[in-house]
């Protein structure tokens, strides 16, 4: 079993201080789920949330695309709420459309994807929630 990464505390402030646009991959509706949690979190932190879902069209007054790959505009990071097994595949859309970083939330674990993001420069952070991130280093400055 593959264990959480994440690089160290300066590293995750400069990442979350530098991004604008946040790419969310698996992006929910439905308010209780944790990824729209998330994402109207950092909304509120004042990042552009692009939601990402074939099965949508509209997350958070945003329009949502079916995949990375239609987004039209850059991407900072890409936060992925997708299990495991898909995410070597969204690693390498994330490297197609030039994201600086990889973030697999809580629980989401893929070497396989770490590799694919890595190998072509991106920063990995796997299994680590972003916004219990933003939220750590906020009240450690």
């Amino acid at each position: 079993m593959s264990q959480p990464y994440s690089p160290g505390d300066a590293e995750l402030r400069s990442i979350l201080g530098d991004a604008r646009t946040i790419a969310v991959v698996g992006l929910s509706d439905n308010p209780l789920k944790d990824s729209n949690e998330v994402a109207t979190f950092l909304q509120r932190k004042g990042y552009r949330i692009i939601p990402v879902n074939p099965m949508l069209t509209e997350v958070l007054g945003e329009t949502c695309y079916p995949s990375l790959r239609e987004i039209p505009v850059s991407v900072d990071v890409v936060d992925v709420f997708r299990r495991a097994e898909h995410t070597p595949e969204i690693a390498a859309q994330a490297v197609e459309i030039g994201a600086k970083v990889m973030w697999l939330q809580d629980g989401i674990v893929n070497e396989d994807a770490r590799r694919i993001a890595e190998d072509a420069g991106l920063t990995v952070i796997m299994g680590v929630c972003i916004r219990t991130t933003e939220r750590r280093l906020e009240g450690s400055h």
